[in-house]
């Protein structure tokens, strides 16, 4: 008996990855990322700690320690998986270049996405080679509290909407060019925040894994 579904056969699951600094890792990054794997049905998601981050200050924890602690985050998701490469660079890391690294070794027709906030997306013409991405992978975007769902450049509204698709099965029977924006819960934590909170002396359990707390502690960070 002949399917009745039109949409077409899925070629691969996609594979995601997810960069930032990571100082420290918090249910900001943890449940947006855990909500879109499940609404777009990823087969993986790598997380990628980043080493220098060309666009925002240094971290205050150490490579090691932000490694660690991203570890003890994911333990519970066993599609999470943790990549080192950006950790190992002495020199910024630059999301495009480690896109393409990943290319080569996955090949082209393996469906790669890469996701971001809202607020990334809405400042992603500042990025090193920005044009370059769809050619190489997909974005998924998790919405950001208190960001704007539309450029205020017409010319980026246009390249938005020009590459937006609304259906999850287009991530994985492309292997790249398409922008999801996913509803995702909101959550309005920041490491900025729950680095403040640590140096005043309060308890963060409800902000991020009780692991990583304890680690936090343990190690004497953001004092």
């Amino acid at each position: 008996m002949a399917s009745t579904n039109n949409n077409p056969p899925l070629i691969h699951q996609a594979i995601a990855l997810y960069g930032g600094t990571f100082d420290p890792i918090h249910y900001g990054h943890l449940r947006p990322v855990e909500a879109l794997s499940g609404l777009i049905g990823l087969k993986e998601v790598i997380w990628l700690p980043n080493n220098i981050p060309p666009h925002r200050p240094q971290p205050e924890a150490s490579s090691q320690q932000r490694l660690a602690m991203v570890r003890l985050a994911l333990q519970p998701f066993s599609a999470f998986k943790v990549d080192t490469r950006e950790l190992e660079k002495p020199t910024p890391s630059y999301t495009i270049e480690t896109l393409k690294a990943f290319r080569q070794e996955i090949g082209e027709k393996q469906p790669l996405a890469f996701i971001i906030g809202q607020d990334s997306l809405l400042s992603i013409d500042t990025w090193h080679k920005w044009e370059e991405l769809l050619d190489v992978c997909h974005l998924l975007v998790c919405a950001r509290p208190g960001y704007q769902t539309t450029f205020t450049s017409p010319q980026m509204q246009t390249w938005l909407e020009q590459h937006q698709t609304k259906q999850q099965a287009d991530i994985h029977c492309l292997p790249a060019g398409k922008i999801f924006l996913a509803d995702t819960p909101l959550y309005n934590i920041s490491a900025t925040d729950i680095r403040a909170r640590h140096k005043a002396g309060l308890d963060c359990h409800d902000l991020l894994p009780e692991s990583v707390e304890n680690y936090i502690k343990q190690h004497q960070l953001y004092r």
